[in-house]
């Protein structure tokens, strides 16, 4: 049954991809992970089939596909650039498939120089969590050749859901920074209002029962309404250094087309100033309690 599906090779087995290789061994694909320090610990992966990698140009030898799911744009452009990279092993006829978030104009760079190679690219950012990777429910926003879309279509339903095709090479990591300045753009609104009815005594429950069946309903605030309520941040386990960075790839990417971006400015920030405080491993909802304590702190500061 292996022989039949293309042998894959995994980069960045860290929270998502480690999910990512749980549903691809789940789905009876090939597996290949590169060796690297932000992994998860790899022996579940191993014990189900997977092999490891040494070197990323190892790996891209023996590929027909590979899933790169790292950080940002710093860390594709090194992961397939430095010596002993992808480029330096990639297969005539292979796919690239970029699963991070990254900022489109690098991506055409990185596209670029993968077609050089005589292989395909498509950049395909998720959304979702890693509870949602590991059960095969992500959700996928596609840029690419569509005929090269069309083929990689059944391993990436191995791990995903939903699954928008959004153009060509870039469309996808243009349309990832969109919802994430929106998702992000919307939890700060949610957290500094939270903040301020926390800091004049209103009910927590009350609060959110009335955004809920009004014009404050929707998906951020089932997501941090529990935290709103019982200090429960299970609902968005996305780090602020996380909610730092897209917004700051978003604002690039506005400055890039020389679009307004005076919200968005805002919004990165209010992020930055939280991972200055030493948020930057804490889950977005707990930028409510930041800005609770803000004041307090200035005022502090000011006698």
């Amino acid at each position: 049954m292996n022989e039949q599906k293309p042998h894959i090779g995994l980069i960045g087995a860290g929270m998502m991809g480690f999910g990512i290789g749980t549903s691809l061994l789940r789905n009876g694909f090939p597996l290949t992970i590169l060796e690297h320090p932000g992994n998860q610990p790899l022996g579940p992966l191993l014990e189900a089939g997977a092999k490891a990698s040494q070197t990323a140009a190892g790996l891209a030898a023996g590929a027909d596909i590979v899933i790169l799911c790292v950080t940002g744009s710093p860390q594709v452009e090194a992961v397939l650039f430095q010596p002993g990279g992808v480029l330096e092993g990639l297969k005539p006829g292979s796919t690239v498939i970029d699963c991070s978030t990254a900022i489109p104009s690098s991506t055409l760079k990185v596209a670029t120089a993968v077609q050089k190679a005589g292989a395909h690219f498509l950049d395909a950012p998720m959304t979702r969590t890693p509870k949602e990777a590991a059960q095969g429910r992500l959700n996928l926003i596609v840029g690419g050749d569509e005929k090269t879309y069309t083929k990689c279509l059944p391993v990436m339903q191995s791990y995903a859901e939903n699954i928008a095709y959004a153009g060509s090479v870039g469309a996808g990591h243009r349309m990832k920074l969109l919802h994430n300045f929106v998702s992000l753009g919307f939890s700060a609104v949610l957290a500094e209002a939270a903040a301020c009815a926390r800091q004049a005594g209103t009910d927590p429950q009350v609060f959110c029962d009335i955004l809920a069946a009004g014009g404050g309903g929707g998906v951020v605030l089932n997501r941090l309404r529990p935290y709103i309520e019982s200090e429960d941040p299970s609902g968005f386990r996305f780090s602020m250094a996380n909610a730092l960075k897209d917004m700051g790839y978003y604002c690039t990417m506005a400055e890039e087309q020389g679009i307004h971006d005076t919200l968005a400015q805002a919004v990165r920030a209010l992020y930055s100033e939280a991972v200055q405080a030493g948020l930057e491993q804490s889950p977005v909802p707990t930028l409510i309690d930041h800005l609770y304590s803000a004041p307090i702190d200035k005022i502090a500061a000011d006698k």
